[in-house]
This record gives structure tokens, C-alpha cells and sequence, in this order.
């Protein structure tokens, strides 16, 4: 539930389908709200792409917008996928802007299932490779240098979160953490992570190699997603898919989504307890388990 919104599941009657129905109070959006949910309306209707989440249908019903999503969820095996989603908005001049773990889905519970980039709320649109000022927007873990210096930025800030996410769905951790926001980003903007024992001591110098393209300083030297999805760790990732699954991996992941839901429900507490009415996500729950 958010402020203005709650997702239910749902069921169309007519294929037995299972969605989940994300419900928008119109009624108390802001003008400005309500442009920025047409913006993503136009923009998903732009979009056709396996690996793009789709809107079957929405609804106006009495100030209620009733938009229907697909059921989907992540598995460790999806990076090439979320590259394609990304190479293919980038193709379209659309910058994402939000990507993480939770904006990333699967299309069934069946092996292989298409991974759908989902959640276009803060994604805008630019003139090739341009980068400007657009804004303060994302998720505190998967800013990029630059967002947090307020310089231009354009495109590569998606790769930046996508090196991200493939860090944890290496290790089931992130590569910048910290319970203070201020240390957080100090480490961001300095690219401060590393590839610590044991959990990296299996992982292949290719992958390694990878991250370290997307988690590049300087955008103008980061890897594109064009790029990385030629680069060798991707091309034979069906020989390294195994690595992806090692249980000490899902542990990680275990721990550390405890750990953020523990901070998320004391976070929640204290946003109440100050009336605060917004939705701001500083640790958001992982959907894996």
C-alpha cells in the first residue's frame, strides 16, 4: 500500500489469469501526479518488448484508476534479460531511472520464465545521449555517482543500477551498504566496493570484470547495454548460471532482506509517528522470499 495506491490480486474470469491490480486514488493526486502517471502510460504504451512488463488493460472507475498488472517476480538467472529490457528502452531514448530488484519480474514460476522490467513511474525521456539535470530520482542503493553529485546524467545510470543488481545476485548483498544514507553515498561516489572471501573466491573473473564496467565512475567510460550484452560473461552465461544459485547465496540474500525489512518496519514507524504522508523506500523488501 502507498500513498496514493494499493495492490490487490485478482483474477479474470475469463482465462483464469492471475494479476495483481495496482489501484490509484486519482482523486488525490496532484496535477502534477496525474502528469507523471500519464508519462508512464505513454511510455509503456511505447514500449513493445518480451522483457518489458505490459498493462493488459486499465480502467477509470469513479476517480479510481485501476491499471492490471502481470504476477512476476525475480530469479538469480535474469541479468541477460534485464539487458535486453534496458538496451531496448535506451533504443527508444527512455531512461528508467528506478531499477532494482523490485521492478524486476518473472513472467511464470516455470525455469526460464521472461524476466519483464516493470515500473515506469520515474522513467523520462531524452534526446539520444543527452545528459541533463532531470532530477533527484531512484532508490538510495542504486544511485549513481553522478545522480548524487547533481551533475548531468543521462542513460547510464541504469547501467550503474544494473551493476548493482548483478552484484547481488552474485553474492545476495549489495556493493554499497550502510545504515547511515550519508556514509552510503559517500561510498557510491567514490566506487567504493570490492569483491570480499568467500563469497567472490568462486565467482569468475568474467563476471567480475563486468561489474566493474557498470560500476564505473565516470559515465562517459561505463559500458552501455548494448555492450554488455556482447560482453563474454553474458554470452556464455549458461555455463556459469550454476554459480547463481550456490546456497550460500540465498543465504546472504536471506540475511540481508531480513535485515532491511527489520530497518523498513522501523523507518515505517517513524514516518507515521511524523504524519508524513509520501512514500519513500529506503529499504525495500526483496521479492525472493
Amino acid at each position: 500500500r502507498g500513498a496514493f495506491s494499493v495492490v490487490r490480486r485478482c483474477v479474470k474470469k475469463s482465462s483464469s489469469q492471475e494479476y495483481a491490480a495496482k489501484i490509484i486514488n486519482t482523486k488525490k493526486l496532484s496535477a502534477r501526479d496525474h502528469q507523471k502517471l500519464e508519462r508512464e502510460a505513454r511510455i509503456c504504451r511505447l514500449l513493445k518488448h518480451p522483457n518489458i512488463g505490459k498493462r493488459p488493460w486499465a480502467q477509470r472507475d469513479g476517480g479510481v484508476n485501476n491499471i492490471l498488472l502481470l504476477p512476476l517476480w525475480l530469479q538469480h538467472h535474469c541479468i541477460h534479460q534485464i539487458l535486453e529490457s534496458v538496451n531496448h528502452i535506451h533504443q527508444h531514448d527512455i531512461v528508467h531511472r528506478d531499477l532494482k530488484p523490485e521492478n524486476l519480474l518473472l513472467a511464470s514460476k516455470c525455469k526460464g520464465a521472461a524476466v519483464k522490467l516493470a515500473d515506469f513511474g520515474l522513467a523520462i525521456e531524452v534526446q539520444g545521449e543527452q545528459q541533463a539535470w532531470f532530477g533527484f530520482a531512484g532508490t538510495p542503493g542504486y544511485l549513481s555517482p553522478e545522480v548524487l553529485r547533481k551533475d548531468p546524467y543521462g542513460k547510464p545510470v541504469d547501467i550503474w543500477a544494473c551493476g548493482v543488481i548483478l552484484y547481488i545476485l552474485l553474492v545476495g548483498y549489495p556493493p554499497f551498504w550502510d545504515e547511515d544514507q550519508h556514509k552510503l553515498y559517500q561510498q557510491i561516489k567514490a566506487g567504493a566496493y570490492d569483491f570480499p572471501s568467500p563469497e567472490w573466491d568462486t565467482v569468475t573473473p568474467e563476471a567480475k570484470n563486468l561489474i566493474n564496467q557498470m560500476l564505473t565512475i565516470n559515465p562517459a567510460k561505463r559500458i552501455t547495454a548494448d555492450q554488455a550484452l556482447k560482453h563474454p560473461w553474458v554470452c556464455q552465461r549458461s555455463t556459469v548460471a550454476s554459480m547463481m544459485h550456490r546456497q550460500e547465496t540465498v543465504e546472504c540474500l536471506r540475511k540481508f532482506n531480513a535485515r532491511r525489512k527489520l530497518k523498513g518496519a522501523i523507518l515505517t514507524t517513524m514516518l507515521v509517528s511524523r504524519n508524513f504522508s509520501g512514500k519513500f523506500s529506503l529499504f525495500p523488501s526483496l521479492p525472493w522470499f
